[in-house]
């Protein structure tokens, strides 16, 4: 009893000190301004046709949710932006024909109609959809591998502290129903990010299970930059997760949509990024390396 008392009480404690720890996070963030929640505005339309409109998906935004108590979520800033676009008989309003989590940011593609979401469906089945990211890597990735296939399956992580919304692994005694899955690396720049090693990579998914690229990346020893969850709750400090989808090309019937969201992680625009050698650059030559030409 008094062990079950005490392993309680050090649960508690650990979530505490937890919640403090995140709560000093997000203040410091906040004070160097890069802690500003999402609002309704935080939307960018990449591409607009009669059959597919494509936006650029804000960090930390969901793609919809049940939860009223949420006001921005990616559904919400479409109603805002093209009210007439909202389908009534649709559960959340629009023909999302693919998805991308919260922390991530990019490219998303909405169908304007039924035929069109069925092309594009479609076509993510078959696997005819070709999708680029675009990431920062804790630590400095060998520079002797440009390009690395990861291929390991991924499955359910069966641990009660998952809740059900972890993957992980299949080598893992603990994973359950692991899929195979295989992602394409190819390493961009070797630098430093608030003085720590990073690399940067583009990303292309050959399949697509939930949480590919996070798992596949913190299995290769190299974590997304801000990955909370696949860090074992640890890289609190960054204000997002640096995880970019920057290309998507969609072949349909209807249409044929190449579209790229450009490269958010540059020096630039990304403070304390400091990149101290370039292996490839983001062109026609590192998509052709991807794709195994």
């Amino acid at each position: 009893m008094e062990f079950l008392i005490e392993s309680t009480m050090r649960l508690i404690l650990d979530k505490l000190q937890l919640w403090v720890k995140v709560k000093m996070c997000d203040l410091f963030r906040y004070g160097i301004g890069q802690a500003r929640s999402a609002t309704l505005d935080d939307i960018e339309v990449v591409h607009s046709s009669q059959n597919y409109l494509v936006l650029n998906k804000r960090y930390d935004v969901l793609i919809n949710s049940d939860d009223r108590n949420i006001k921005v979520t990616l559904e919400h800033q479409i109603r805002k932006l093209i009210p007439t676009l909202a389908d009534p008989k649709l559960v959340h309003g629009f023909y999302f024909v693919h998805r991308l989590d919260y922390a991530t940011s990019g490219v998303i593609c909405i169908a304007k109609n039924k035929k069109a979401a069925a092309c594009a469906s479609a076509a993510f089945s078959k696997r005819k959809t070709l999708k680029y990211y675009i990431a920062l890597l804790r630590g400095h990735i060998s520079q002797e591998n440009e390009t690395i296939d990861l291929e390991w399956a991924i499955g359910l992580d069966s641990r009660p502290e998952s809740n059900g919304r972890l993957m992980c692994i299949g080598s893992n005694p603990y994973c359950e129903k692991p899929r195979w899955a295989h992602t394409r690396l190819l390493i961009l720049e070797i630098g430093y990010f608030n003085n720590e090693p990073v690399t940067k990579v583009m990303l292309k998914l050959i399949t697509g299970r939930r949480h590919q690229l996070r798992v596949h990346c913190d299995a290769l020893g190299h974590t997304i930059v801000g990955d909370f969850t696949y860090s074992n709750r640890k890289d609190v400090l960054p204000y997002r997760m640096f995880l970019h989808s920057h290309r998507m090309i969609l072949p349909t019937s209807m249409e044929n949509l190449d579209v790229s969201s450009g490269d958010v992680f540059q020096p630039s625009d990304l403070k304390n990024w400091v990149p101290i050698q370039t292996l490839n650059t983001i062109d026609e030559n590192s998509y052709n390396k991807l794709d195994g030409i």
